[in-house]
């Protein structure tokens, strides 16, 4: 008897970004290992393919996702911002109606969805609001992985964010999701305050770890980490899952280091979501150029190992 696939329903992302061509590319590879839906109507199918001088893939299944607009490669549009959003909330309500195993999201462009008047910043802030749940927004690779304390934020705010109650709550959350007893949570001030000196949020951040072990009823964080060499080659021996307190934190040596092969994962959530660690790429768009299909492959990889792991 053959197994059946997994279902995984792809939001399209920014049509006048890279993410169409990424699909076309890697849909004959994708379906050898999951049953790929995207949502994406017949008319702006075909003016990507057009616009891309390709075929559409055989067997490129789609979920009818309304609208129709000019394609406009590598430009900021009202009406490319607005389709993104509409592919990825078709994607969500199939994944919360169980027509589909997972959801998988290639790249939105910010600015597009601010055109369009979508008042969230990014895929999580949506996850977050629509099922009511603190999402966890986790970005990495098998070698490393780190999960956000806070996201989209300015930088000032970060701060006035860090408390013992919820961060408690977020390191409870995020070793429940991942499993994994031996986490490393980053300080937020250089050399971790050294000791209350350089600032005093590392008592909260001492106090959440302490408290979030006790629950636990084991050791699993460690830290405040000093963040300057917290992602050092030692220390990442020690560690492959860390806990960072605002994005370019804990993103900036992640990028560095496994650009190429990161994904983004939102975890804490009643469905399963995996997407690409990359921007629309707006300056290579519809240039056939060499895309990078890498980190896509690996979203789509650990979407069907999340499957298997609920079943």
């Amino acid at each position: 008897m053959t197994k059946e696939l997994p279902k995984i329903a792809i939001s399209i992302g920014d049509l006048n970004g890279i993410g169409i061509e990424i699909a076309f590319k890697c849909h004959d590879d994708i379906s050898k290992i999951c049953h790929p839906i995207y949502c994406i109507n017949n008319k702006m199918l075909k003016k990507a393919s057009e616009e891309l001088k390709t075929k559409i893939p055989e067997n490129f299944e789609i979920h009818k996702t309304k609208g129709e607009f000019e394609i406009k490669p590598g430009t900021v549009t009202k009406k490319s911002g607005k389709y993104s959003y509409d592919s990825f909330m078709d994607a969500i309500n199939l994944a919360n109606k169980k027509e589909v195993d997972a959801i998988c999201t290639l790249p939105i462009n910010k600015e597009s969805w601010n055109k369009a008047g979508i008042r969230y910043k990014g895929h999580t802030e949506v996850l977050r609001d629509y099922f009511g749940k603190n999402a966890i927004m986790m970005l990495g690779c098998s070698k490393m992985f780190v999960a956000l304390f806070t996201e989209h934020i300015a930088l000032r705010k970060v701060a006035k964010k860090i408390n013992e109650e919820d961060l408690t709550q977020f390191l409870i959350d995020f070793y429940n999701n991942v499993k994994n007893d031996n986490i490393g949570v980053l300080g937020l001030n250089p050399h971790a305050s050294d000791n209350g000196v350089l600032g005093d949020e590392e008592v909260e951040i001492f106090k959440a770890i302490k408290k979030a072990n006790k629950h636990l009823g084991k050791d699993i964080f460690k830290g405040p980490l000093v963040p300057d060499t917290a992602f050092s080659p030692l220390s990442r021996k020690n560690y492959t899952y860390f806990v960072a307190m605002y994005h370019d934190q804990g993103l900036a040596p992640l990028k560095a280091l496994y650009f190429d092969e990161s994904i983004n994962v939102s975890l804490n959530l009643p469905i399963i979501r995996t997407s690409v660690d990359h921007g629309t790429a707006f300056n290579i768009a519809y240039k056939n150029e060499n895309v990078n299909t890498q980190s896509y492959i690996n979203a789509i990889k650990e979407a069907i190992n999340l499957v298997s792991k609920q079943k």
